[in-house]
């Protein structure tokens, strides 16, 4: 069986997705493909709290926890933060000038061997470790 094309999405990408922003027509189609089994889409949890925290900023309680029940939905593999994503992130994080949520998607990407799909500029720093697809 080939090896499927594989992402893993920064909370710029699935906030660009859920809030119809640059970039939400790229993350529409990989989901339409992931359903089509064409690829495969991860998320950290740690950044699926992020976007929990960032939706509750602008909008309150009850629509981030919408969103969770719309993402939960979507066939995004959550990736767990367990011990070994930590001390990766960790180690990401000590040699390079990211946010600690940020080094866990370079980690999810490395495990996955899976392309970073973000917006986020502070992922230049880190684009001698991991493939980026830059949404417009």
């Amino acid at each position: 069986m080939p090896h499927l094309p594989a992402y893993v999405l920064d909370s710029f990408a699935l906030l660009a997705y859920l809030t119809d922003e640059p970039g939400a027509e790229r993350i529409e189609k990989l989901i339409t493909d992931t359903k089509q089994e064409k690829c495969h889409l991860f998320l950290s949890i740690i950044n699926l709290g992020e976007i929990l925290y960032i939706i509750e900023r602008r909008g309150g309680l009850s629509r981030a926890q919408d969103t969770l029940v719309l993402i939960r939905q979507l066939p995004i593999e959550i990736l767990p933060a367990n011990e070994q994503s930590v001390f990766s992130a960790a180690h990401i994080k000590a040699n390079h000038a990211l946010s600690y949520a940020g080094a866990f998607v370079v980690a999810a990407s490395q495990q996955e061997d899976a392309i970073i799909l973000t917006r986020d500029q502070e992922f230049r720093t880190v684009e001698e470790l991991v493939a980026i697809e830059w949404l417009d």
